[in-house]
């Protein structure tokens, strides 16, 4: 007498789902598409059939249980093949083994879409609203999407009578494929929509708003829900992602959410100090140069900077000076310039910077 229990490797009280994953398991080892020629995995492929289409039944799984037999309850592998086994086989494996039934196509989200936006430095500071124009599929509107003429819906195929499949027989079990005349969507379109050409979609070219918050880079992405193009089969429509690319500036290179500005300064600003106009993202400020500053000394000006997206604060401007030297210098200009380097080299009680003042003083008079 057979053990179904010991045959599927489960315990007698074992679950549903127990003894569903065993025979799983099993079938995909020893079914006969794996193992050609395999007469022992063919032999026990029936056997593990044999033992599922017993404890998968409820009243069948009772009675074997309560009498040690399955006679009286058809559960021979002879009555498990045909409808019984298909139903079974195909539910547990799906596609696996080609395995489709009666199964319609699914709903499915439509695709994302993208689009590259430019924008200045300032919009990314500042934030803008732009109108952007985004070719997608759309849904028919003279059809509905059903492809079909107004009024002539589509028919059912009569290749695979609607299942969308075709079933044909290899070796003891049946087996289905795509049908190849509605390409599994079950039905015919016989009289097309003139406006869609029976594809139930037609290319458009839609204008949508889109707000750029402060703050985003180069590279962001904003996502923009159900902008995509339409599902199918009922599913929900996709995404558009807005991906920012920011144009070269005049004057200001962004660093995260920095900024920075490159100007000079004379000879005499870097080492007497002075203050100086510079531009920055919402207009001129003034700046106060160091005595003794040298050249590349990098200046931060709080705050003019980029916002952080979510309001979080700004970054720097950041003023990098350079000492510009003159290309020619006037005969007064040389003997100050002398007389400076005759100085420097002395030693002296006052500062560097005092002796500098008191040349350039005296030559202002």
């Amino acid at each position: 007498m057979k053990d179904y229990y010991e045959i599927l490797g489960v315990a007698r009280n074992a679950a549903e789902a127990e003894i569903k994953k065993a025979y799983r398991s099993l079938a995909l080892k020893h079914h006969p598409d794996r193992n050609p020629g395999d007469k022992q995995s063919e032999d026990t492929f029936k056997e593990i059939n044999e033992a599922y289409s017993v404890l998968s039944d409820p009243e069948k799984r009772a009675h074997y249980d309560r009498y040690g037999s399955a006679e009286g309850i058809g559960a021979g592998f002879g009555a498990f093949t045909g409808a019984g086994f298909g139903d079974i086989f195909e539910d547990i494996f799906g596609d696996v083994f080609g395995f489709a039934g009666r199964r319609r196509a699914r709903p499915a989200k439509g695709n994302d879409l993208r689009y590259d936006l430019d924008i200045t430095l300032e919009e990314s500071a500042f934030g803008t609203e732009q109108e952007i124009e985004v070719p997608r599929w759309e849904t028919c509107g003279t059809c509905s999407g059903s492809g079909s003429k107004p009024g002539k819906g589509p028919v059912t195929c009569s290749h695979c009578r609607g299942t969308g499949h075709v079933r044909f027989q290899q070796g003891f079990f049946s087996v289905s494929k795509t049908c190849g005349s509605c390409q599994g969507t079950g039905t015919i379109i016989t009289d097309p929509c003139s406006a869609c050409k029976g594809n139930g979609r037609v290319k458009t070219v839609r204008t949508i708003q889109v707000k750029v918050p402060p703050g985003v880079d180069a590279g962001s992405r904003l996502r923009m829900s159900g902008e995509g193009e339409p599902g199918a089969n009922g599913g929900p429509p996709g995404d558009l992602y807005i991906v920012i690319d920011i144009r070269k500036h005049p004057l200001f290179v962004r660093k995260g959410n920095d900024i920075y500005y490159e100007t000079v300064v004379t000879f005499p600003q870097a080492v007497l100090g002075a203050e100086i106009e510079v531009p920055t993202l919402d207009g001129a400020t003034t700046l106060k140069i160091l005595p003794a500053t040298q050249s590349g000394k990098a200046f931060h000006i709080r705050g003019k900077g980029i916002p952080r997206l979510g309001g979080r604060g700004k970054g720097d401007e950041i003023v990098i000076v350079h000492i510009e030297v003159p290309k020619s210098v006037t005969a007064r200009q040389r003997e100050i310039l002398e007389e400076f380097a005759r100085i420097a080299g002395e030693k002296a009680s006052r500062t560097f910077t005092e002796k500098i003042k008191d040349i350039f003083s005296g030559a202002e008079n």
